[in-house]
């Protein structure tokens, strides 16, 4: 597993790195993104988006699951699994956008663990002051490994 670790100073220079992870990403990728409320998961998701030529606006999808982006390089699927916590076993058809052909990115992963597939990125948004970010990438699977993420971070 590779890890890279950074941090950001701004809410525009979290969602500039979206755009530029976006650069590396092909279909089937799955981010796992984790952190607190208000850390800063969706500014990275909506600066996915901008980077995958999306134009529509980025919202949480906290009260609709999943929020399907279609417009852009790469079809963007956002989810937000906070609300499954109660019930995580539901099955809401996660294998068609983990192995389909767009990315996904979720937010609060832990709630849905055992569906998320084993190669995926996970990404861990820390605060460390009111603008601060510490950001850590850790790449599970081989599929990742020939990507230039280091150069990027």
């Amino acid at each position: 597993m590779l890890e890279y670790q950074l941090t950001t100073h701004s809410y525009e220079e979290t969602e500039d790195l979206g755009a530029k992870v976006s650069t590396l990403l092909e279909a089937g990728d799955v981010l796992a993104l984790n952190g607190d409320l208000g850390v800063g998961k969706t500014a990275f998701t909506r600066g996915l988006a901008k980077g995958l030529g999306i134009k529509r606006n980025v919202k949480s999808p906290t009260f609709t699951l999943i929020r399907e982006y279609q417009d852009g390089r790469l079809p963007l699927y956002h989810m937000d699994a906070y609300r499954l916590e109660s019930s995580p076993d539901e099955d809401l058809g996660f294998d068609e956008y983990f192995n389909g052909n767009g990315v996904t990115v979720v937010e609060w992963p832990q709630f849905i663990k055992d569906e998320i597939p084993a190669e995926h990125i996970s990404i861990n948004i820390t605060r460390l002051s009111d603008t601060d970010r510490q950001i850590v990438f850790k790449l599970h699977g081989k599929k990742y490994e020939g990507r230039k993420f280091g150069d990027l971070l």
